[in-house]
């Protein structure tokens, strides 16, 4: 059974994700997660996919496959280790949850690395939607709320290319807690 490793967002931890991490295991899958540090934005994107790069080396045999779930700024940092920095030979799956793939404005709230690379037209986001198209090599779903206050525009966080799955969630945090999008995922991952 292929490994999932579960990658938090801007000011959470590995708690955030709790509820999905227990939820995926009472499914019967082997889930990892890790804590990005900084998590307050303090470092560029880059450098977190380099530390979740590190992660999936140490942690996994090098010809295995794993499935990677990315909440908020964990999806985009997702996206840097597949697009660049060859974890497009390592995933099988991706879903990113609530992920600003073109970029969110309440990220002009901080004058952070983190924050700037979450802006609309960012050099980072430009540099990973240059290519996005890369994504369709694998299996990729992006889960999104139309009710999300944290992405602005909330359309931000569906993906121009392959699944998208709109889910009525009540709030950004939520949607790692919301019933339908746990098994949303557990169904994506058992596919």
């Amino acid at each position: 059974m292929r490994p999932v490793v579960l990658v938090h967002g801007i000011d959470d931890t590995v708690a955030r994700l709790r509820p999905l991490q227990k939820y995926l295991a009472a499914g019967g899958l082997p889930v990892h997660s890790f804590n990005l540090v900084p998590n307050h934005g303090e470092a560029e994107l880059p450098a977190l996919a380099q530390q979740l790069a590190a992660y999936v080396q140490a942690s996994f045999a090098a010809e295995e496959v794993i499935d990677l779930v990315g909440f908020s700024m964990g999806g985009l940092v997702s996206r840097f280790y597949i697009q660049r920095l060859g974890g497009i030979h390592r995933v099988r799956k991706f879903i990113s949850i609530g992920t600003p793939h073109r970029g969110t404005r309440t990220a002009y709230l901080r004058n952070n690395p983190g924050a700037r690379d979450m802006r609309p037209r960012s050099a980072f986001l430009q540099n990973l939607n240059r290519d996005i198209a890369m994504l369709d090599t694998l299996s990729f779903t992006s889960i999104w709320t139309p009710l999300d206050l944290m992405i602005l525009p909330a359309n931000s966080s569906r993906a121009p290319v392959g699944r998208s799955i709109r889910v009525l969630s009540l709030a950004h945090p939520l949607l790692v807690r919301d019933r339908r999008v746990l098994k949303l995922v557990l169904r994506i991952l058992n596919e």
